[in-house]
């Protein structure tokens, strides 16, 4: 007899609303992305939760918005002389951003509360869900908090928020995945403890990865050292220019030179950490995980490719929003890699649980 998860009607519902906002989510990563790459982030000077879901609708009322961003240090020292039609291209990205923030709240919390209404979920699948939304609310505390240090002394936001930002946002994101997995029918098959680690790492190797790559979006670090395999004229750039910042650890996060290196560095880690995932789950012939684990290898290839190209072009915005959509595929992988080969509690389990014979 074989133990297989099968879902209930009810849960069925449920998983095609979190695809939809994993989606959401998803393009969310993106706009912000594309918000980044234009310098738009700052072009809304104010955090009017409700109100700011209407865009100017006068003339008068963009020239208004204008002039509130005309004050802020971004405008004076970058954007002096910008026209009003300039200064809209750039505020329809954030807006746009904004707004689909606000979008997925409510295509969150609705379902939710219907849901609950209705009944049948479980104690374990409810406190998740209501970990996600908690989450989701702290995310939009947290863009205003990353916008508000680009306003007064910068001309940018600090890459410590941004990368903050684009983390919890991924951290919510993985979240769904997981419980989506959890919803899903699997067969429970015994796995090595040597492939649920490596999962386990490639999971953890990947939001590093993630971090580091915000920091490079922050500094602007993707448009310095456009050179690969080496940088700063060495695959391994001399000492003193990449610690010369005091105190030592500023390096790790101000240092353009240093943040790009750990950047490459951990771009190396995580290849062959999949690589070795990959070789391993295929030899010890774990069924669909071992396809799992091939499938994240070319995932991560491919996502080493496409940042050495976005790298030696420049940043070019096509390629850059490229290497970011697959980054939220290699996490996407690396997840549901994790939660196949992750052993389920009963309290777990979300949906009803039948037995059927196995055949062969």
């Amino acid at each position: 007899m074989t133990t297989i998860s099968a879902p209930s009607d009810p849960h069925r519902a449920v998983h095609w609303w979190l695809v939809s906002v994993a989606a959401l989510i998803a393009l969310m990563v993106l706009v912000g992305g594309a918000t980044r790459l234009t310098e738009s982030g700052l072009s809304i000077v104010e955090w009017k939760p409700v109100t700011g879901a209407l865009p100017p609708l006068t003339e008068t009322q963009w020239t208004a918005a204008f002039e509130d961003y005309k004050k802020i240090p971004q405008y004076r020292e970058l954007n002096a002389g910008m026209s009003l039609s300039d200064f809209k291209t750039i505020f329809w990205w954030e807006w746009s951003h904004r707004l689909l923030g606000r979008f997925i709240g409510v295509a969150y919390l609705l379902p939710f509360l219907f849901f609950l209404w209705r009944g049948g979920l479980s104690s374990e699948l409810k406190r998740r869900l209501w970990l996600l939304f908690g989450l989701g609310t702290l995310q939009g505390a947290v863009g205003w908090w990353m916008v508000a240090s680009g306003l007064s002394e910068r001309v940018e936001v600090s890459q410590y928020r941004l990368a903050t930002h684009l983390v919890l946002a991924l951290l919510i994101f993985a979240g769904i995945v997981w419980t989506l997995r959890r919803l899903g029918a699997r067969r429970e098959f015994v796995a090595s403890m040597r492939l649920r680690f490596t999962s386990a790492v490639l999971v953890v190797a990947t939001f590093v990865q993630l971090y580091l790559g915000a920091l490079v979006a922050g500094l602007r670090a993707g448009r310095a050292y456009n050179t690969w395999p080496e940088i700063d004229g060495a695959f391994i750039p001399s000492a003193e220019r990449l610690w010369f910042e005091t105190p030592w650890w500023r390096n790790l996060f101000d240092n353009v030179l240093t943040v790009q290196f750990e950047h490459r560095m951990m771009a190396y880690t995580l290849f062959v950490l999949a690589a070795l995932h990959a070789f391993d789950a295929v030899r010890s012939r774990a069924g669909t995980a071992a396809s799992g684990a091939v499938w994240l290898f070319a995932a991560v290839s491919l996502q080493a490719l496409l940042g050495i190209l976005t790298l030696l072009n420049q940043m070019p915005i096509g390629l850059a929003l490229a290497h970011q959509a697959v980054a939220i595929l290699v996490l996407t992988l690396a997840v549901m890699q994790a939660e196949r080969l992750a052993a389920r509690k009963p309290d777990e389990t979300y949906a009803r649980v039948i037995s059927v014979s196995q055949t062969g």
